[in-house]
């Protein structure tokens, strides 16, 4: 039986060889719990986030941070997966948005995704809605997934939305990261927003299947 408390605590204290060994434990075990294992390494990170605003984590303790829940992702990967992934791959866009360099979640979300079968293309960070309406465009994507962590990410996720509008096109889209809320989805008029990876997985495969 695993301990998801020890080991939200672990990622909370970047203990790397607690983490990995707990996560390989769940993995042992059948993956069966993986979705769990997930939860308590966010839970962790949010302590991470904590540890930052108080200033006893400095941006080395976040890099790591979010090297370390990467690595989970890719250790829980087989398991995260669901459905077929060996199918048709539905292309989407991944990308920080304009004025936000942040990008831990981002790969987080991307490596998720792609464990589901999607084709993501990952745009990168200080992304301008010129280049995610470009892109869609070019590549008849249907799915946009904008992340951003500074409160000034939901100005630039409101405009990138009202280009991909203006440009008549008709993609669903989706928004995460630190300052987003139900409020925020109705400013930018998104479509939906998440906080985990994992309700961004299954908004994205509903979209696919529709």
């Amino acid at each position: 039986m695993i301990d998801f408390e020890k080991l939200a605590q672990a990622m909370g204290e970047l203990d790397e060889d607690t983490v990995v060994e707990l996560l390989e434990a769940v993995m042992a075990e059948g993956g069966t719990e993986a979705s769990k294992a997930m939860e308590a390494c966010q839970k962790g990170m949010d302590t991470v986030g904590k540890l930052f605003e108080e200033g006893e984590y400095f941006v080395g303790d976040l890099i790591y941070a979010g090297e370390l829940m990467t690595q989970a992702v890719v250790i829980l990967k087989d398991a995260l997966a669901t459905g077929d992934a060996s199918g048709p791959k539905i292309k989407m866009i991944l990308c920080t948005v304009k004025d936000d360099l942040h990008d831990i979640g981002k790969n987080i979300v991307k490596a998720m995704l792609e464990a589901n079968g999607f084709d993501v293309l990952d745009l990168g960070i200080d992304v301008p809605a010129e280049k995610v309406v470009e892109t869609a465009k070019a590549e008849g994507i249907r799915i946009v997934a904008l992340s951003g962590v500074l409160t000034l990410a939901i100005d630039s996720m409101k405009a990138t939305i009202e280009a991909l509008k203006e440009a008549g096109l008709d993609c669903k889209v989706i928004i995460g990261g630190a300052p987003v809320s139900e409020a925020a989805c109705k400013v930018t008029g998104a479509d939906e927003w998440a906080h985990s990876p994992q309700k961004t997985i299954q908004t994205c495969k509903a979209w696919a299947a529709e």
